[in-house]
């Protein structure tokens, strides 16, 4: 789902290849928008207008004029599904392409895209920091940094929810979600190892520190801070989001909103948990 930046509409999308667009304030229905060919798996507004992003497991991208019910484009490059869509205020969208490796920057006016590599797994999630930086996650278990004018990871951290398994045959905990205070260095990050981790963006983004853990049990499959950056709000499941490889039976499905608060006066952008 995603609403516009005025609250004026909420668009929702399904597996059904729809769009639905409602007005927000009273969730009336007003209008669909088909042409996607497979699940609708991102959405989102561009920020100060009613122009939409939507991406879709057909492998395209398309944009859409929300107030005049209209279709814009549609783009095309990914070679895998698309797994996550993010957009700010510029008249463009980043994307992650799952096993395609890549995640993308769309520059819908140039009619241009931009290419960035730098995980050795599916590229399940991406979220943009500020209109200069992007946060994604893999199933490698890495989480990477990146700058729009750098093709390669400004940082990497592999295994950065740890290992499970047997000894010798470990495996990384997937990175099923990622969050961004926008306009901020602390980004946040989902797995299914009973644990969200906070990280700080070093100096010129090119690092990640730990911050601090909070523990939830299941699949942490989103995230999003607040526009304040006074809660944190989790959508946990017992199965992943892209499909149902093992289950966990102790998690609640459920959506859970975690306190933040800020520390230290001088400390712009530290965070705890409440």
């Amino acid at each position: 789902m995603a609403i516009s930046s005025d609250g004026k509409y909420l668009a929702s999308g399904d597996r059904g290849k729809l769009i639905l667009i409602w007005e927000a304030a009273t969730c009336k229905y007003l209008y669909k928008f088909t042409g996607h060919r497979d699940a609708v798996s991102g959405l989102s507004f561009r920020k100060g207008t009613h122009q939409l992003y939507s991406a879709s497991h057909d492998r395209s991208v398309k944009v859409w004029n929300v107030s005049e019910n209209a279709y814009v484009e549609t783009l095309f490059g990914h070679q895998d599904v698309i797994t996550g869509l993010d957009s700010l205020s510029r008249e463009r969208c980043v994307t992650s392409g799952g096993r395609d490796g890549s995640v993308r920057i769309w520059k819908i006016a140039e009619e241009s895209q931009l290419v960035f590599l730098g995980h050795a797994g599916s590229i399940d999630c991406v979220q943009l920091i500020n209109e200069e930086h992007i946060i994604s996650g893999a199933d490698d278990g890495s989480i990477a940094l990146w700058g729009v004018t750098k093709k390669k990871p400004l940082a990497l951290v592999k295994q950065a929810h740890g290992v499970h398994g047997d000894e010798g045959l470990e495996q990384p905990y997937w990175i099923c979600s990622v969050a961004a205070l926008l306009n901020s260095d602390v980004v946040a990050t989902g797995s299914h190892d009973s644990k969200m981790r906070l990280w700080k963006c070093g100096e010129g983004f090119r690092s990640l520190e730990p911050l601090f853990e909070i523990p939830l049990i299941g699949f942490v499959n989103s995230l999003k801070f607040s526009t304040s950056g006074n809660f944190l709000v989790a959508g946990v499941g017992q199965e992943h989001r892209l499909g149902r490889w093992w289950r966990i039976k102790e998690a609640r499905n459920g959506v859970y909103i975690i306190p933040l608060k800020k520390v230290g006066a001088q400390d712009s952008g530290q965070l705890q948990k409440s």
